[in-house]
């Protein structure tokens, strides 16, 4: 399980300095210290690879999400969990960008994307009813449509240009999409 975990990270932090056209196989087992065959043996294909750093990235995502005392308070420790990784962590933005990107050519990762932000939305317009039920938004017939609106939102931050990667403004446009919710 650890050499699995570590190839994820190689191939995260590769596909984060060079783009998913600089992402070779070659480089993630060398990364490791393993030789290609060992990485085929965990991740037979390029796209096994790619979704164990979906799953990797999306893993950062629900770190979020934690429990908290109230659906309105995990809402708002969503948002702020969110800042806080594109603040810590810009390189989950920009590997997220590149696969969004890189799904719009390529049916196998958007497929991968489309599963991964169904999911997101899903989880997320739950949290967004619950959160209505109580009054910390206004109105929950529109959860779905609120939810797609932050992952479309957070999908427009990750393929900003590296220079739009700026915390700063991450933490403006979120600030201001959660004003909208609430």
């Amino acid at each position: 399980m650890e050499r699995q975990e570590a190839l994820v990270q190689a191939a995260y932090e590769l596909l984060a300095e060079r783009g998913f056209e600089g992402l070779r196989t070659r480089d993630v087992a060398g990364k490791v210290g393993v030789n290609i065959a060992t990485l085929h043996y965990y991740y037979p294909t390029k796209e096994k690879l790619i979704r164990g750093v979906v799953g990797y990235a999306m893993g950062r995502f629900r770190s979020t999400l934690q429990p908290a005392d109230s659906p309105g308070e995990q809402l708002r420790a969503h948002f702020a969990g969110i800042r806080r990784l594109a603040r810590n962590e810009p390189e989950l933005f920009i590997v997220m960008g590149e696969l969004a990107m890189r799904g719009r050519r390529d049916r196998t990762i958007a497929a991968i994307v489309r599963d991964v932000d169904g999911a997101w939305q899903k989880t997320l317009a739950a949290l967004l009813r619950r959160a209505a039920k109580e009054g910390a938004i206004a109105n929950a017939a529109k959860a779905d449509d609120l939810a797609a609106l932050i992952v479309a939102t957070l999908k427009g931050l990750f393929i900003l240009p590296a220079e739009g990667h700026d915390a700063k403004e991450v933490d403006r446009q979120l600030r201001a999409l959660e004003r909208l919710i609430a």
